[in-house]
């Protein structure tokens, strides 16, 4: 396992660090806690230091933190999300910080996490939607001040919603938050016009989400794909959408000139391939996914050739709409 500097943090991450909302049994449709916790554990086997959770993940919280305590001698990384009280997710324009993340809210949200997983701190708190129409106004601020005075969490960071990269710039350049998560992969490419780069530049940590596009770009999404009620792939992939994906694909697969099943290996490479990415955090939620994940913090970068082939693949749309 490779490892990167974390912003200006101190804190090296695993590049291939491990998400764990499928773990939670929400949203995500097929995890067993008997094999989460399994895939947990290979993955720090396997060097992973870094495991990126939520409050709003169901059970996924309990389950990282009885595995990082049962790993007490490796230092594992633990990030975790404070969902908006209003419930909104994305952060829509014209909401005040009160209604999204007052400090009380803050606070009894890090503590419930706290006593849910077990753990004695977080080292990366992050709030789990954002506006830049926030920056400079309310509370949030001085609370988490507070609670990184009283070592309940090291780091403060956010969770930009989804492909909107520049609605984090203002916050980045304000010197106040310590990490970004955000959506990047070979369709969405938006982050690298000005995100990263001013990320790179102030020394903030990147976590990037959805490199593999919920699934989409693991060459699995075909014209025939379904999902069962109650997952949310099955609306994020609805209508004609599995169709749109395929033929997408098709058309990374075919001028990459690479075997369909190596599309997910490209696609997470591509992420890695930009030195402001910390670290990639898919979701795995078998022993299978996790070292076939890790396997490709090998140092192996995709080429300029290959970088410039992607470059043309941007698809801007959104699909949690």
């Amino acid at each position: 396992m490779r490892y990167r500097e974390l912003g200006r943090s101190g804190m090296s991450v695993s590049e291939i660090g491990y998400g764990a909302w499928g773990i939670g049994a929400s949203g995500w449709i097929g995890a067993t806690e008997d094999e989460s916790v399994r895939a947990l554990h290979r993955a720090i086997d396997l060097g992973v230091n870094f495991i990126d959770t939520a409050r709003g993940y169901g059970e996924s919280e309990r389950i990282v933190g009885r595995v990082v305590r049962e790993r007490a001698g490796d230092e594992v990384l633990v990030a975790t999300k404070v969902p908006p009280m209003n419930r909104t997710w994305p952060a829509p324009d014209g909401i005040d910080p009160a209604e999204a993340f007052p400090g009380v809210h803050i606070r009894e949200s890090v503590e419930t996490s706290l006593r849910v997983s077990g753990l004695d701190h977080f080292d990366v708190v992050q709030f789990h939607v954002w506006s830049d129409e926030w920056v400079g106004r309310g509370e949030w601020l001085q609370t988490v001040e507070e609670l990184k005075k009283e070592g309940k969490i090291r780091l403060f960071g956010v969770s930009v919603n989804d492909h909107q990269p520049a609605n984090a710039l203002a916050l980045v350049r304000s010197g106040v938050v310590d990490t970004v998560q955000v959506i990047y992969n070979i369709f969405d490419q938006a982050p690298a016009d000005a995100l990263l780069p001013v990320c790179e530049e102030r020394g903030v940590g990147v976590i990037v989400r959805v490199a593999l596009d919920e699934g989409g770009l693991t060459g699995r999404i075909t014209a025939g794909t379904t999902f069962p009620e109650g997952d949310f792939r099955a609306r994020y992939f609805r209508d004609d959408r599995p169709v749109q994906v395929e033929r997408r694909v098709a058309a990374i697969v075919a001028d990459l000139g690479i075997a369909p099943d190596e599309i997910a290996e490209h696609a997470l490479r591509f992420v890695l391939s930009s030195p402001a990415v910390s670290t990639v955090i898919p979701g795995m939620r078998t022993v299978r996914n996790v070292e076939r994940n890790t396997a490709l913090s090998d140092g192996r970068p995709l080429t300029a050739e290959q970088l410039a082939v992607l470059a043309g693949h941007r698809w801007q749309r959104n699909f949690y709409g």
